[in-house]
C-alpha cells in the first residue's frame, strides 16, 4: 500500500503546468548599475542613464485599455488583452516585453539598436528581440481579407508599435527616450535569465560611425509555479 501512495504522489506532482511568475532584477548586477525598487535596473555612466524593465502583461493591458478589451477582437499587439482560452480562467504570455529608457546628458548623441538585445536563458538558450517588420508579418497572419474587420485590426496593432517599439535613432545630448523591446514568450520552465544588449554607440566619428561602444548585461529571474491552475499552482524548486 504505501509503494502505491508513493508512486500515486510520484504521478500527481509530474502533472500540471507551468505558471512563471514576473520577472524581478537578481541583487547582483554588474558594475556601474543599480536595481531600482519598481523591478528595474539603471546602468550610470556619469550623466547617460539606461534603465531596463521587465514588463507584466497586466501592466501592458492598463498602458492600452482600450485595445486590451474584447476578448479575441482584442487588438494589443504585446498581450492577448482579456481574452481566456477555452477551458481556462486565465491568458497567456503572447510575448516578452522589455521597456528601454535612455536619460542622455553626457554625449553629443547615442545610439541603440533593439535588433542587438538578445537574451541568454540559464539553459543557454538564445532568445533574440524581434523586430517590427518581424510583428508586421506575424500579424498579418491575422487578416481574415484584405479590407473589412481583420485590416481594421491589423492597423491598430502596427499603428501601436510604431509609436511605442524602441528605435535605433540618434538620442542626443539633453534627451530622455523610451520604448519597448519584444522577445518571443520564454519557455515557462526558465527561471533565470541575462538580457544583453550588444554595441552602444556612445562617440561617433565625423561620418557618423561608432568609435566607441559598450555592452550591457542584466540579469533577471523569476519564480515559476507548477500546478493544474495558478491559484493551487506550488513553486517549481
Amino acid at each position: 500500500m504505501r509503494v502505491w501512495i508513493a508512486v500515486l504522489i510520484f504521478l500527481v506532482s509530474g502533472c500540471g503546468r507551468y505558471f512563471p511568475q514576473p520577472l524581478q532584477p537578481t541583487p547582483q548586477q554588474a558594475e556601474g548599475m543599480t536595481v531600482n525598487d519598481d523591478g528595474s535596473v539603471t546602468y550610470a555612466l556619469e550623466r547617460l542613464a539606461i534603465t531596463l524593465r521587465p514588463m507584466t502583461d497586466a501592466e501592458l493591458n492598463r498602458q492600452f485599455p482600450q485595445a486590451s478589451t474584447g476578448g479575441a477582437a482584442a487588438v494589443n499587439p504585446y498581450t492577448f488583452g482579456d481574452w481566456v482560452a477555452p477551458g481556462d480562467d486565465w491568458t497567456p504570455s503572447r510575448f516578452l516585453v522589455m521597456k528601454l529608457g535612455v536619460a542622455n546628458y553626457q554625449f553629443p548623441k547615442v545610439v541603440i539598436d533593439p535588433l542587438k538585445a538578445t537574451i541568454k536563458a540559464a539553459n543557454n538558450q538564445i532568445y533574440r528581440a524581434l523586430s517590427y517588420a518581424e510583428l508586421y508579418e506575424y500579424y498579418r497572419s491575422y487578416w481574415q481579407a484584405n479590407s473589412g474587420q481583420g485590416r481594421i485590426e491589423f492597423r491598430a496593432r502596427t499603428d501601436i508599435l510604431k509609436q511605442t517599439m524602441f528605435t535605433d535613432a540618434f538620442i542626443f545630448s539633453g534627451r530622455d527616450e523610451e520604448g519597448y523591446i519584444v522577445f518571443p514568450r520564454l519557455d515557462d520552465e526558465i527561471q533565470r535569465i541575462q538580457v544583453e544588449i550588444a554595441d552602444i554607440a556612445i562617440r561617433f566619428n565625423f561620418d557618423n560611425e561608432p568609435v566607441e561602444t559598450i555592452d550591457l548585461s542584466v540579469s533577471f529571474k523569476r519564480e515559476v509555479l507548477k500546478g493544474n491552475a495558478p491559484h493551487s499552482a506550488v513553486p517549481l524548486n
